[in-house]
Order: structure tokens, then sequence, then C-alpha cells
């Protein structure tokens, strides 16, 4: 059965508004999972706006729910070197009680211009595409290693080089929270094959824009195929916009998404945020969608 879930945006807005959205959400049995994205800057609106930092944010909101799964959609993998990664969400992990899906890709939409702007305004260096996605392979080989190995062992890749690396605590789930990997390039869905128990990919409205998703969706499975593994072991999640105004759209791309194969829909919920609207979207997208 499909499941679905929502995701808010942590720019533009307040982590109290942030705070009612979620808790509205978590009792609400229809929407199963929550997300944040992963950028340090505003990527819409107010160039100047505040944004709140993803994983502080997310260990906030899931110590003040507890049913809903959560996680960032997806991280960036060029923010963080990735046995940080590890241990910050091994505790947030620890912290929801076992409710983490951890997002991460290759990097934050660099072509956006407002989204370039973040690794200069906060001294991370930026690589081109074939480095990151090399990097994002490793990173998560390094987080799974982490999570799993009972002794201190040595990393030495082309991008990563870790001497002693020890994961203490463990996660909460074993071998580790479901690893979802986001992206559409190939090389990115070459990683998902590998690594991912989840892939997730961007979507719109448009019958073109889901055509457009189950395309990788299906060259994912032929990259499954070549990785050794079977391609109905990667669940297929896609994300996908919703308008106050038109929730038959959103509706229609819903129908589309799962013929297409898409069993877990994050539905991308915008400020600012009607009272109720965690209900208001179950009622008006997911209930006549199931």
């Amino acid at each position: 059965m499909t499941s679905f879930g929502i995701m808010t945006a942590p720019a533009q807005v307040g982590y109290d508004d942030l705070l009612r959205v979620w808790q509205e959400a978590d009792a609400v049995p229809q929407l199963e999972h929550a997300w944040l994205y992963d950028h340090l800057m505003p990527i819409f609106g107010d160039p100047d706006g505040p944004a709140l930092e993803g994983w502080t944010l997310l260990s906030a909101l899931a110590a003040r729910t507890s049913r809903l799964r959560l996680g960032l959609l997806v991280t960036s993998n060029r923010f963080r070197p990735p046995a940080l990664l590890a241990k910050i969400a091994t505790t947030v992990d620890i912290v929801s009680n076992g409710r983490l899906d951890f997002g991460i890709g290759a990097g934050s939409r660099p072509q956006h211009p407002l989204a370039r702007r973040e690794y200069d305004a906060h001294g991370l260096p930026f690589h081109d595409a074939a480095h990151a996605v090399a990097s994002l392979a490793e990173a998560c080989e390094i987080v799974r290693r982490l999570w799993t190995e009972d002794e201190p062992f040595d990393f030495d890749g082309h991008h990563h080089h870790l001497v002693g690396a020890y994961g203490n605590p463990k996660p909460v789930q074993r071998p580790g929270p479901p690893i979802v990997v986001g992206g559409r390039s190939t090389a990115t869905l070459r990683v998902a094959a590998e690594h991912a128990d989840v892939w997730n990919v961007p979507g719109g409205l448009t019958a073109d824009d889901i055509a457009s998703a189950a395309d990788r969706s299906a060259a994912l499975d032929r990259l499954c195929v070549q990785a050794g593994r079977d391609p109905d072991a990667v669940v297929r999640s896609i994300a996908l916009p919703l308008s106050y105004d038109d929730p038959g759209a959103t509706r229609d791309a819903i129908g589309r998404a799962v013929a297409a194969g898409f069993g877990h829909v994050v539905l991308i919920v915008p400020s600012p945020y009607p009272a109720g609207v965690a209900r208001w979207v179950a009622e008006e997208l997911v209930i006549p969608s199931r």
C-alpha cells in the first residue's frame, strides 16, 4: 500500500509554526512520515530570510513527536563529513526511538543560484558533479559501516580517509535506519542501486513530469540488475507539490505516480500553513487517493 507523508521547508518560517504542523501530522494516521530539506540559506522567497539548519531542527521535532517517521529529503553530502553525519543521524534515531529515515544526496541543487551561494557563504568547498557523486558513494559505505561494525576500522577512499573510525552508540534501528538516496542523474541512480533502501525523485504535477520520473525509475531498475540487486528491494519515492487552491491537480499527479510504481509519496506543504493543514492534506489528498 502507498505511504504518504509531508515535507515542510525550514525557510521563511519559524520553529513554532513547523512544530505545530508536525504535531498535527503526528496525530493524523493517514500521514506516515514527515520531512525537512537541507539548505543553509533560503532558495525561495526573500534570499535574506530565515533558514533553520535541518538536522538540528529534525532532532528537535523528533523529540516533540511520537509516531511519524522522519528525515531530511535529502541531506547534502557536500555539507558534512560522512562520519560526522553518521553520528548526527544516530543521535536523531535515538532521540526519535528508531523513527529516522536517512536521506542523502550528492548535493543541494548547485545549479540553482540561491543554492550555489550557500557554499561560499559558509566556507564550504564546491566540487563538480563527478566528484560529488563519487563522494556520495563512499559516504553511504562509511555511514553504514559506522552503524554496524563492532570494531574500529580505517577507510582509505578517493575522497574520504578515516583512521580508527567507530560508531558508539549504534542506532536504535538495526542494522541502521533505511537509506534514502535522492536524485535524478544516472550517476546518482547507480549509487541508489548499490546502497539505497528507498530512492526519491522530485516530481511535478503534469503527466510529462510523472512520465519523466517513471523513466528514471526504469533506469534504476536496470542499474539494480547490473549491481546484482532485485529492483523491488528499492522503494520508489516521489515528492509532489500541492496547491491549497487546486487540490485536484495534486490528486491527479498522485494517481499517475502510484500507477507508475511510486509507493512512497511526499507532499510538499507550502507556508504559511493554514490551521489544521495536516488534516486537510489527509482529507483532500491522501484519503481520496487510497
